[in-house]
């Protein structure tokens, strides 16, 4: 028996338990009935055919899933400047920490410079303000990019936040293809939560 099927036969097994757990305990209704089979779930929620590890990714993106590899923790975090972000970044990158996720403060978020008038009571204030490659080059000093996954939290700067990372990336002879994490590009977030836009 192969790995990966043992990983198939296992989550189908897990699925099985799962539909006769919904049908047995909500509500005293039988959910096979309302979704046309006993047995199985709707096939529009049936993952046959898929393995984790392989795109569509329907099943997950890695092989085995969290059972050798434990979930990413990151603890969101940024203040004032580049060097007191990555002064912390390491401390927890030392302490076990897998991967980091930035926090940018709103001036950063809303596409102005530090020096710029408008923003002036909030650089720095509730994350790290970055307005150069140098000072996402120094965000990341002493940590390998291409060794963890990175999660930045923004919106409407996106595009110049990218490329600051990616350049960054590269001077540290790291290709962009060997960069893994998340960046948002959820402008409707910036409007409805901050009453912001670009």
């Amino acid at each position: 028996m192969t790995g990966a099927y043992f990983f198939d036969f296992y989550c189908h097994l897990q699925c099985q338990a799962l539909w006769k757990l919904i049908r047995q305990y909500f509500g005293g209704l039988d959910y096979g009935q309302l979704i046309g089979s006993h047995e199985t779930p709707p096939r529009s929620l049936r993952l046959d055919g898929f393995s984790p590890g392989f795109p569509p990714f329907l099943r997950g993106p890695y092989h085995t899933m969290y059972a050798i590899r434990p979930w990413t923790i990151r603890q969101y975090a940024g203040f004032s400047t580049a060097e007191a972000s990555n002064s912390f970044y390491r401390k927890n990158l030392a302490a076990g920490q897998k991967g980091l996720s930035v926090a940018f403060d709103l001036a950063t978020h809303r596409g102005y410079d530090s020096d710029h008038s408008r923003v002036e009571g909030d650089v720095g204030k509730a994350g790290v303000a970055i307005d150069s490659v140098e000072d996402m080059k120094i965000l990341f000093d002493q940590i390998p990019l291409d060794q963890m996954s990175i999660s930045m939290t923004m919106n409407g700067a996106v595009i110049p936040i990218m490329a600051f990372f990616i350049v960054a990336a590269e001077e540290q002879g790291i290709r962009p293809d060997q960069l893994t994490g998340t960046i948002q590009n959820d402008i409707l977030k910036e409007f409805m939560v901050r009453n912001t836009y670009i």
